[in-house]
């Protein structure tokens, strides 16, 4: 068969497939060799492919699979009989050319790539913190409680399992959070404890779990500045802020097990751990929890402040360490300054009476003789910037 004589090319047609590139059937097509080489199929031609634009393509057959680099991308032609794939070989004067548009389709990959990356990237950065804001106030109780279990699960591994819980100290504890679950009219079941770790921290976990942690109340010098922190955590269950952290540290990993029901074993750890590893909440969450804060410790008719003098102590001589109170944003000047503009009208009684403030300070035992604290202090609202600490959240 000659370019002059375009007729069927050979009895092996059978042994001639063609791929459209639009769907996985195959054709059984002739082939035309004139001017360009014409798949034709039941007298009718399905594509013309010039010469010069016809290539070898990547194949594990024996047969020679062909591409046209100008047609459809998807396309494919398999000959199977040697001589007509010889034939149609030999007028092909770049079968096994590497073109410049096969260079051009690798970078259409790798932009698209990078563009996929790129919306991960900002689904992550904006999407998540989206869906997280929306999505946490919406869960059940039910469900942060049991997904707070997991997570105080991984805060025992963490930082010790023992709970401090001297029978005088947890009495005065225990009259501590309930004015200042009263005063917040916390709506949600509260939970709160002291956990004997020397880190001066103090969090709030999903379900309403507080631990106000020894190192902190070693820390304080009188029972206002604890109870403005613990005021403070109970802002952040109040907000349900841990529950939004969870679902924005844990990012679209986690969204999508909440949503196929996935939020156990190794994937709740995880999650936990880089909770309290990346722990900070946003500068907005802090905020409202100062408010949540000032709001209880006015009610109380005491002052706010010492909360904040007891923090700005803390991260202000070791801030940025590890597990630090507020440690990615150490307790600035300007949320001391707006608690004490918001001092009540009037200064009520203590919350603690100087017995029941030394019992809370032993609540895990004595006290080390330079944590400032050893010497109960008399609760005036007040506090000097200095004292001995490690940090906080």
């Amino acid at each position: 068969m000659t370019d002059a004589s375009p007729q069927p090319a050979g009895a092996a047609q059978a042994d001639t497939t063609f791929y459209d590139g639009l769907s996985s059937r195959s054709r059984i097509v002739e082939l035309r060799l004139g001017p360009a080489l014409e798949i034709v199929e039941n007298g009718q031609t399905l594509t013309t492919w010039p010469w010069e634009w016809i290539r070898r393509a990547d194949s594990t057959k024996a047969a020679l699979r062909l591409r046209c680099a100008n047609g459809a991308e998807l396309a494919r032609l398999d000959i199977w009989n040697d001589e007509l794939a010889e034939q149609v070989a030999q007028r092909c004067p770049r079968l096994n050319a590497n073109d410049a548009g096969e260079h051009h389709s690798t970078w259409r990959i790798v932009g698209w790539s990078l563009a996929a990356a790129a919306s991960i990237v900002m689904v992550t950065i904006f999407g998540v913190p989206y869906a997280a804001d929306r999505i946490a106030p919406l869960l059940p109780q039910s469900f942060e409680n049991r997904l707070g279990d997991m997570v105080d699960g991984q805060v025992k591994v963490i930082f010790g399992r023992r709970e401090c819980n001297a029978a005088e100290g947890q009495k005065a504890f225990d009259k501590l959070v309930a004015k200042l679950e009263r005063a917040g009219e916390m709506r949600a079941p509260l939970r709160a404890a002291v956990l004997d770790s020397r880190i001066p921290n103090a969090i709030a976990l999903p379900g309403g779990k507080v631990y106000l942690f020894r190192g902190l109340l070693n820390a304080a010098r009188d029972p206002d500045e604890i109870a403005g922190v613990l005021g403070h955590e109970l802002g952040h269950v109040h907000h349900r802020d841990g529950m939004r952290r969870l679902l924005q540290t844990g990012g679209t990993s986690f969204l999508l097990g909440l949503l196929f029901g996935d939020v156990t074993g190794a994937g709740a750890v995880i999650i936990a751990t880089r909770q309290l590893l990346d722990a900070s909440y946003s500068r907005e969450a802090e905020t409202r929890a100062d408010s949540f804060a000032i709001d209880v410790m006015r009610q109380l008719e005491r002052p706010p402040q010492p909360m904040g003098e007891l923090l700005l102590r803390i991260t202000g001589r070791q801030g940025g360490r590890a597990m630090d109170i507020f440690a990615s944003h150490p307790f600035s000047e300007d949320r001391l300054a707006r608690m004490k503009a918001q001092a009540p009208p009037r200064i009520g009684p203590p919350l603690l009476d100087a017995a029941e403030w030394k019992a809370l300070k032993e609540i895990c035992g004595p006290p080390p003789a330079d944590n400032g604290g050893a010497k109960p202090k008399p609760s005036t609202g007040g506090t000097s910037n200095t004292g001995t600490s490690e940090g906080a959240k």
